[in-house]
């Protein structure tokens, strides 16, 4: 099984993408399959932050509910 990449890993990795985009030495066909993967990368980060921003709402939802019961 693949390890799975980190929030970070995935950031470096579009930077790369789009490094690779902006320097206009991509055959189109090559570009393309490069812009493919960028968008299925930031899907992923979108997932990520989705989530993570799911448990803080509920750890902050727990503080709140301890604080009130002190």
């Amino acid at each position: 099984m693949a390890k799975k990449e980190s929030y970070e890993e995935m950031l470096y990795n579009l930077q790369d993408i789009l490094n690779k985009m902006e320097n206009n030495e991509l055959p189109l066909e090559e570009l393309m399959k490069e812009y493919e993967s960028g968008v299925k990368l930031i899907n992923k980060l979108y997932k990520t932050i989705n989530s993570l921003e799911g448990k803080l709402t509920v750890i902050k939802g727990n503080m709140e509910m301890e604080l009130k019961n002190e």
